[in-house]
């Protein structure tokens, strides 16, 4: 029974770090977010909540400066302050924020913003059940080499939620009458809007690189026109 001790450890912190996380994240979301209000915006949302047959789409701004979209656990969508500041300097169009909403729409859909965060919970209950049999072997960087096979699978996990929401967002945004041209463009503008110069490898990124994620929908688009064809 000691033999398993530190794995029960392991997976009652991750637990209790799970429901630390959500309780954290929707207080942080909650004091620091306003309903967005921009008419040309809420034109583009109506589009998708349209093409989902849904009454509307609300979506929130968070009050950060990094550029980014969210899906929080609860399902709400959100985009920060410096996204949209960005739309209103003119350096991302009314159509590429609505391809981050669709994007964001798609977590929420498939369940990744909820098993993300479970997810997250487990990989750090992975990484000290791990560590702690790894130091038993390798003592002084057991822990070391733990966390990093624990950062390379959550890279590839969410590598793999990023193609999804993108093939959802493509799909979403077709039938709403927008295209993915907003989407493809805006991959394209990402690394500058980001400040990101790409130099990490594809295997140790969050996300997939542009253009593999252009190709992606490319394949996607090019299978619906097959599909098409053959009816």
């Amino acid at each position: 029974m000691l033999r398993f001790t530190p794995i029960l450890l392991a997976i009652l912190y991750g637990l209790v770090v799970y429901h630390f996380s959500v309780w954290r994240t929707r207080k942080e979301l909650d004091a620091k977010s306003t309903e967005l209000a921009d008419p040309r915006l809420i034109e583009v949302t109506s589009r998708l909540a349209k093409a989902l047959d849904l009454p509307r789409i609300r979506v929130h701004i968070y009050e950060i400066e990094p550029v980014n979209g969210l899906a929080a656990p609860d399902g709400r969508i959100f985009i920060t302050r410096g996204f949209y500041d960005k739309f209103r300097k003119g350096e991302v169009s009314a159509e590429e924020m609505g391809s981050v909403i669709a994007h964001e729409l798609g977590h929420v859909a498939l369940g990744h913003s909820r098993r993300r965060m479970i997810d997250f919970s487990g990989q750090n209950a992975l990484r000290t059940a791990l560590g702690l049999m790894l130091s038993r072997l390798i003592p002084g960087i057991g822990m070391l080499i733990a966390s990093g096979l624990t950062s390379l699978l959550a890279a590839r996990l969410s590598r793999s939620d990023e193609y999804e929401a993108d093939a959802y967002a493509a799909a979403l945004l077709t039938k709403a009458g927008i295209g993915t041209a907003p989407q493809k463009s805006l991959f394209r503008k990402l690394a500058a809007l980001t400040g990101s110069r790409g130099s990490a490898p594809a295997w140790l990124m969050s996300h997939p690189k542009t253009d593999a994620r252009i190709a992606a929908i490319d394949k996607l688009e090019a299978g619906w026109v097959e599909k098409d064809r053959l009816r």
